[in-house]
This record gives C-alpha cells, structure tokens and sequence, in this order.
C-alpha cells in the first residue's frame, strides 16, 4: 500500500516506511528485507534553499544530493558538502535520492541486506555480522554492529558543525546517530518523526576544502574509507580546521584529535602527515578490519592534501 502525505499534520498518523527519493527503499524491497505499507512525503514542504540574515544557510530536506553538490552558495561557502555531495555514487542516484534520505539511510551491511540472515536492525534477536565476515566493517568499534555507516554527506556536515531540524526538535548532527552503540538503530530519530532541514552556520571565507573517498573501482562504489575536510589558513597558520571520516565506524565520524593537531600549526607537510596519523590514536580495529588503520590514515592526509593546495 502507497500513501501519499499532502501536509505533515498526517505525518503522526502514518504507518509505514517513509519515502522520499526511494533510492535506498526500492533496494530493499526488492531483496526481500522491506515490505509493507510506503509512506511517500515527497510532496512536503521540507524543500529549498534558503540564505537567513544571520548568514545560516538552510537546506530543505527533500532536495535531490545533485541540487545540493550544485547549489552555488553550497560550492562558494561550503565546499566539503559540495564536492562531498558531487562526489558520491552516480549521476542517476544524485538525480534522484533526497539531501535527508543520504543522512538517514540504512546500514549497507550484507547480513541486514540479506532477506534470510539475522540482524538486529531487522528486529531479530541476534547479529550475524559481530562473528561473521565483515573485513570492511569499523575501525572505531562503538559495540554496536560491525558495519560502517554509510552517508557520506554526514561527514561533510559534521566539519560545519551542522544542525538538523526535524518535525519534533532541532539538534546538533552528531545527536542524530548517537553514540553507534544500538545495535537496532541507524538514527536516534523517534517513531514517525522525519527530518526535514539541515542548517549550516555562516560560512567561512577563504577555506580550502576537499573530499576524498578510497574505494575498490574507479567510480559507483561504496568507499572504503571517505574523508572531508575544510582548512583555514592565515599566513602560512591552520587557524580553523574541520576532519570527518566515514566508513571506519558505526557512525560517521568527525576527528577532533586531528584537528587539534592541525589548528595553530604552519601549514607543511609534515604537520599534515603528523595530523593524519594521530587519526590512528583510538582504534580498535578486529583482526578482519585492522588493515583499514593505514588506509584510513592514508585517505586522511591524501585529503588534507587536496584541501591545503586549494
């Protein structure tokens, strides 16, 4: 059954999946993990762009990824999300899936992904994947299952400092993951609670910005490793500086341990090769994933890189 939502008032009467985009959904019905009632809000108002007075910047929730990777105040004032956004899966995905549905997809993992294996984030009482193969799984175990969260745009809002507005509260992004321990939970958000904006803070002028995702083809592959960054530099000094990692744990990931070894320093070489490998610092990779460590401090200064030659 397909219901579709005219106003949100309707929103706490429904039951059933949300949709927005439906790139994430229609791939889960179609391996048999999803069925039931579709709750499509694509004709919501959770849309747009909009410049405050403030200098915030406010992005509607059901934008497409490629209106945002384009938006030329997104590419002037905050370059990391453009190019986070401009950069993931393909044109066709960016076409089609929401700004709000790539923050809130579920998890990529194979044995939630399969109609037939256990999972947690399935309702079931046990996870395969903890004991199973998962050689790509975290880094930065939180407890919760072994696979990495997968929005890459989380990433780049996280080094802004970003707010999330949804129908009930509005919140700091890193509060609507939590803290990657629930083993049943992809968000914190409440039942029928959607989000519906993302607010960016002003932006900073003159920052160098970078995002760098490693991955096992070309293109149109999940990264193995993703990073955002965004740096400010003041006569040849990092004064400001912004790191979030993806893939690496159950909840995207934003490096203050990195930061802090970049802010205040000049900005050379060494000092970002020392930043990237202070990344490395609170790992706790299994035996299976302990080969991402160096790929992760790898990916980070190979972005810190891009991002200092603006």
């Amino acid at each position: 059954m397909l219901k579709i939502l005219n106003n949100k008032e309707d929103i706490k009467e429904a039951n059933g999946e949300i949709r927005a985009g439906g790139t994430d959904l229609h791939d889960r019905y179609r391996m048999g993990v999803s069925s039931g009632a579709i709750i499509d809000i694509h004709k919501l108002d959770f849309g747009g762009f909009v410049e405050h007075l403030d200098g915030t910047f406010t992005i509607g929730a059901n934008v497409t990824i490629d209106d945002v990777g384009q938006h030329p105040k997104v590419q002037s004032g905050y370059g990391t999300l453009s190019k986070a956004a401009n950069g993931l899966a393909t044109p066709q995905i960016r076409w089609a899936a929401s700004f709000g549905g790539s923050l809130l997809q579920k998890t990529r993992c194979s044995y939630f992904r399969h109609p037939n294996l256990p999972c947690t984030k399935k309702g079931d009482a046990e996870c395969s994947g903890l004991n199973g193969h998962h050689p790509n799984g975290v880094i930065f175990n939180k407890g919760g299952c072994p696979h990495p969260h997968p929005s890459t745009l989380a990433t780049a809002l996280l080094v802004y400092g970003a707010t999330v507005r949804t129908t009930e509260r509005e919140m700091p992004i890193e509060d609507l993951y939590g803290d990657g321990t629930a083993h049943d939970r992809d968000n914190m958000l409440n039942e029928n609670e959607i989000l519906t904006h993302v607010i960016l803070p002003p932006a900073v002028a003159n920052e160098k910005t970078a995002y760098f995702r490693s991955i096992s083809r070309f293109e149109a592959e999940w990264p193995i490793v993703e990073c955002s960054a965004r740096l400010v530099v003041e006569d040849g000094v990092i004064t400001d500086a912004g790191v979030g990692v993806g893939g690496v744990s159950q909840i995207p990931l934003r490096l203050n341990n990195v930061e802090a070894a970049l802010i205040g320093q000049v900005a050379t070489q060494s000092i970002l090769e020392k930043a990237a490998k202070v990344s490395a610092e609170n790992s706790n990779p299994s035996l299976q994933t302990a080969w991402k460590v160096e790929m992760m401090v790898g990916t980070i200064l190979h972005t810190l890189e891009i991002a200092l030659k603006g």
